[in-house]
């Protein structure tokens, strides 16, 4: 399996937002909610790294930063977003390489659509919450003839 180099992510990124930025449906989100582009980039490369190559460069939180603009994304918009994505990373990286990232970006894409947008419905039944363990019973007298009365 061919992994990302770090360099075509320092490439990637820069010309895949070149196309965002121009593009008719989500440009404007981008450039009105980007107030430093070189900034932005930057956080991005360090992202996929994190993403794709384990870095931990990247100490974001991209559900909170997608929050903050949920009064004008749409889920029309992530698939716009997705189609530019497999444009570009089909045209700049080696097939395997772009699948791989293709792959993480949908998946990706899926739980931001889901952390904006899913809300069960009224009346449904409270999402079941972790229980947490009871405390041990009392240990009870070991009688001869049990294995731990044995040892």
């Amino acid at each position: 399996m061919a992994k990302v180099k770090e360099a075509e992510l320092e490439t990637l990124i820069p010309a895949f937002y070149a196309r965002v930025r121009s593009d008719d449906l989500i440009g404007p989100v981008f450039e009105q909610g980007v107030s430093d582009w070189n900034i932005h980039l930057g956080k991005l490369v360090d992202f996929w790294s994190s993403v794709m190559l384990t870095s931990g460069r990247y100490k974001g939180n991209p559900v909170a930063s997608h929050l903050k603009h949920k009064d004008v994304l749409t889920p029309d918009m992530f698939d716009r977003w997705l189609a530019l994505w497999t444009e570009v990373t089909g045209e700049l990286l080696r097939p395997e390489t772009a699948a791989q990232l293709q792959d993480k970006a949908d998946r990706i894409a899926e739980s931001l659509k889901l952390a904006l947008w899913f809300r069960l419905p009224a009346g449904s039944p409270a999402p079941l919450t972790r229980q947490q363990p009871t405390p041990a019973s009392p240990a009870l007298p070991q009688t001869a003839g049990t294995p731990a009365a044995q040892e």
